[in-house]
Formats: structure tokens, C-alpha cells, sequence
């Protein structure tokens, strides 16, 4: 009970996170996300709103906490301070149904975690790591958008990173990819998932890849590649109507690709780009691939093209042509470096956009 006394008295009065896109809305929320998104930051501005001695914030990363006693001793300690109307419970593995029920009286109770926790009467928000357009918002150093379009390429989209100097940023993304595995074998794993970043490749092409170097069983492989893929870090984008043909692997950061290897690997960064922003208005099972095709999107009849230094079409249209017809495509879209312009595919307009003009039009 004491170490809850200490807790109650931590304030957020003195924070000032920067603004997202997305806030927290509702009074049972479950705040889904990979590591170091900002899901924090996200809570501090929720709590900024009440008074200290409404709220009770624990941090279930904490090594200084013992879970276990924190969640024997929690509904009796929140009855005994009746003034406490909110409850937060940030990096939260998973909890029990009978403790929810036990605190439903609480004006609002909110969860951050990376995996998937389901309790009813709560919502789900997915929070991402920034888009470009956030990016820009919170990239203060830079004064035009080329020089922040180069940072974001460079360093990648969590929101920490614009606050390190320039010599610490890929140090950190390494850093941060330690952090957010459990063991030597997870951090083995993760690193050749973002060394396959923008490429077609199967799980059993990973996994016998994988076994060559390290002794590993194909069990715990696919296991951690599914907990992987369900904290949101790493992407699996599926071809159109085949389950079974390879998958587009992305990283929920495009430049840990840079953090992995010293190879220069700028087509697949800059394809995991265009994939980061997509998914902020399509779910990931929205998003596919076609042959010759980076993304399809069934739903508005679209494709999009990743051509960072996009020169002539004419060799493009043998490769589009035949697609055109067979998916009834309405809209195409490449997405450059810095070219602009509008060409005609079979009497389609096709836009070719810079990738941040395309990323603040979206």
C-alpha cells in the first residue's frame, strides 16, 4: 500500500507533450501500439485535464514495482481514497477481468500496451509511430520541408528521436531495438525481420534462412514472429488473393533498416515509408501487393508505385497495362523523391508525387 501512496502523488502538471493525431476520447480506453510510439505521451496529455488527486498513474515497466502486490493491493487502495476517479495502467502485459470489474466504479480506467488485450465496455485505439505529417509538427530544428523530409528519411518516425542530437540517432534506434526484445534470440530475430524489410519472403524462407546461422526450432521462430506481428512491429503485407505466396515484410520504423546493416538499402527504406503512411488510413489487411505492383488497394480501385527516382514511363506501361484491365484500377499513384508531374496510363491519369507531398495530401 505504500509503494501505491508513492504513486499517487506523481503529477503530470509540468509535461507538455506535443499533440497527436489521435487522443484519447473515451472513458475505458485501451491504448494499443508498438514499443516507443508515444502511447506515454498520449496519457500524460489525457491526465493533463484533471486535478493530481484524481488520478492514479502506475508504470507496469517500473523494475522498482512488484506487479503482483501492486495488483492484490489496488481495489482496496482505490476505495480507501475515494477521491480517485481515473486509473491508468501504462505498458500493461495483460490483466485480470475480475480486477476490471472490481474498479468499473472509476470515471475512466486507461491501458497502454503492445499486445492485445480485449475486456469489454473498452475501446481500442491503435497508435502508430509519427507520420510525416506529425513528423513536421514536432520537428522543430528544421526550418523547410526538405531538410525535415531528409531527418525523417534518415533517422525514422518515433517521436523521441527529433530530440537526440543528430550523432545519437542511430546509436538510439539500435538502443531501442535491445529495448523492446526480451532475450538474445527475440533481438536476433527482430534484426533479420528489418533486414528483409521491403522484400517477398515467406515465414518458412525466413525461418530456413534464419537456422543456418542459428540453432533455433521452427516453433519458437514462428511464435516470435507472430508476437511480433501483433505488437505491430513488424508488417506482413499479403499478395491479393493468394494467402500463400510470399508476403512483403515492413518494420513499424523504416530506419531501423539502417540501424541493422551498414549496406545502403534506400529503395526498401523508402517503399516501408510509403507502407508506414498507408496504413494510416488503411488497416493492414486493406493493404496488398500485385505483381509489378507495390501496393493494391481493392477498396478504391488504387495502385501505388514506389519509384524514388522516377524518370520515364514509357518502359511503366507494358508492367501497368495488363493491370489495368484485370483490377478495373481507377487511380494510380508514384511516389518519388522530389519529381512531380502527370502522365497518362491507358487513358488514366497517373499522379507522380513527391513522398511528402503525397504524405501531407493523404
Amino acid at each position: 500500500m505504500t509503494i501505491l501512496s508513492k504513486l499517487y502523488e506523481i503529477s503530470f502538471d509540468k509535461i507538455f507533450p506535443l499533440r497527436r493525431r489521435i487522443e484519447i476520447d473515451y472513458k475505458y480506453t485501451i491504448i494499443k501500439g508498438a514499443p516507443k510510439t508515444g502511447k506515454t505521451y498520449l496519457i500524460y496529455d489525457y491526465l493533463r485535464k484533471f486535478d493530481t488527486i484524481e488520478y492514479l498513474y502506475i508504470n507496469l515497466d517500473d523494475i522498482r514495482l512488484y506487479k503482483d502486490t501492486i495488483f492484490y493491493n489496488l481495489d482496496r487502495f482505490l476505495l480507501e481514497n475515494p477521491k480517485i476517479k481515473i486509473l491508468v495502467l501504462d505498458n500493461c502485459d495483460n490483466i485480470s477481468n475480475k480486477l476490471i470489474q472490481n474498479i468499473k466504479h472509476l470515471k475512466s480506467i486507461i491501458i497502454s500496451t503492445a499486445n492485445d488485450i480485449k475486456i469489454n465496455g473498452f475501446k481500442t485505439i491503435q497508435l502508430n509511430a509519427l507520420d510525416f505529417e506529425e513528423y513536421i509538427l514536432f520537428d522543430t530544428k528544421h526550418q523547410n520541408i526538405t531538410n525535415s523530409f531528409n531527418s525523417f528519411l534518415k533517422y525514422g518516425n518515433l517521436p523521441e528521436i527529433i530530440y537526440f542530437n543528430e550523432n545519437k540517432r542511430l546509436q538510439r534506434n539500435q538502443e531501442i531495438l535491445q529495448l523492446i526484445t526480451s532475450n538474445k534470440i527475440e533481438f536476433e530475430i527482430l534484426k533479420f525481420f528489418i533486414l528483409s524489410s521491403g522484400e517477398l519472403k515467406s515465414i518458412h524462407q525466413l525461418f530456413t534462412l534464419f537456422k543456418r546461422n542459428t540453432k533455433i526450432s521452427k516453433d519458437i521462430f514462428y511464435k516470435t514472429a507472430k508476437l511480433f506481428e501483433t505488437q505491430n512491429i513488424i508488417y506482413f503485407c499479403q499478395k491479393y488473393q493468394s494467402n500463400k505466396a510470399p508476403k512483403k515484410i515492413f518494420s513499424y520504423n523504416h530506419a531501423l533498416l539502417d540501424s541493422v546493416t551498414i549496406n545502403k538499402k534506400f529503395n526498401n527504406i523508402f517503399l516501408n515509408m510509403i507502407y508506414l503512411e498507408l496504413i494510416k488510413l488503411y488497416n493492414s489487411n486493406e493493404i496488398y501487393y500485385l505483381d509489378n505492383i507495390d501496393f493494391y488497394i481493392e477498396k478504391n480501385n488504387s495502385i501505388i508505385l514506389s519509384i524514388p527516382f522516377f524518370a520515364n514511363h514509357i518502359a511503366l506501361s507494358s508492367k501497368i497495362l495488363p493491370i489495368i484491365e484485370q483490377y478495373n484500377i481507377k487511380n494510380i499513384t508514384i511516389i518519388t523523391v522530389n519529381n512531380e508531374q502527370t502522365i497518362y496510363l491507358d487513358d488514366i491519369e497517373c499522379e507522380v508525387l513527391s513522398f511528402y507531398n503525397w504524405a501531407l495530401g493523404l
